[in-house]
C-alpha cells in the first residue's frame, strides 16, 4: 500500500491489478478530529447539571465515536492552560480539525488565542451553555475570531454540530 497526503486528508491507495493488468486505484481517506476540553469540563455530568447536564463527557464522547463511526475521533480534556496548548502545538499540523470548548479560558486566554492563529488545522469552538445568557464576563471570546466557526447553548449536541460543519467543510 503507497500513502499520501493531500490537503487535510491522509489518503491511502491500494492497488489492484485485474486480469487484463489494468491498475485499480481505491481511495479510503480518513478524517480525523479532536475534541479538545478545557478546565472544568471533566466535571460535566456533575457540576451545575442545570447549566451543563447530567451526561459525563466520557460517556458523551463514547456516543460521539457511535455517531461518526467513519471518522477519527479522539479526545483530550486538561485544567491546564499549557498542556491545552502544548496539545494544539502537537496536532495543529496534521489532524482535519479541532472541537473545542477552552470553558473559561474562552474570556481570559490570550496565549490560547495565540496558539490557535498559529496552526493550520481548523478550530470550532464550542460551548454547552448560551454565552449571551451568562455572566457578563462571558461576554468575550478570545478565540472566536481565529476559529472557524462556534456554536453555543446547544448543550452537548453543539459537539456533533462542530465535528458535522468539520467534515462538510472537507466535502
Amino acid at each position: 500500500m503507497v500513502e499520501g497526503f493531500i490537503g487535510f486528508f491522509e489518503l491511502n491507495y491500494k492497488f489492484s491489478i485485474t486480469a487484463n493488468y489494468s491498475v485499480k486505484y481505491v481511495n479510503s481517506i480518513t478524517v480525523k478530529i479532536l475534541v479538545l476540553n478545557g478546565p472544568n469540563l471533566n466535571l460535566v455530568g456533575i457540576r451545575e447539571p442545570d447549566i451543563y447536564g447530567s451526561i459525563s463527557m466520557e460517556d458523551h464522547f463514547e456516543s460521539l465515536q457511535k455517531r461518526f463511526s467513519s471518522i477519527e475521533l479522539s479526545y483530550f480534556q486538561s485544567n491546564h492552560e499549557g498542556f491545552i496548548i502544548d496539545k494544539l502545538h502537537e496536532v495543529g499540523f496534521s489532524i482535519d480539525g479541532i472541537v473545542l470548548n477552552a470553558g473559561g479560558l474562552t474570556h481570559t486566554s490570550v496565549a490560547l488565542r495565540d496558539a490557535i492563529a498559529g496552526i493550520t488545522s481548523p478550530v470550532f469552538e464550542v460551548h454547552i451553555s448560551n454565552l449571551a445568557e451568562r455572566e457578563d464576563f462571558r461576554q468575550h471570546s478570545y478565540i472566536t475570531e481565529v476559529s472557524v466557526g462556534a456554536v453555543n447553548g446547544r448543550g452537548l449536541e453543539g459537539y456533533a454540530i462542530a465535528i458535522q460543519e468539520l467534515m462538510a467543510a472537507h466535502n
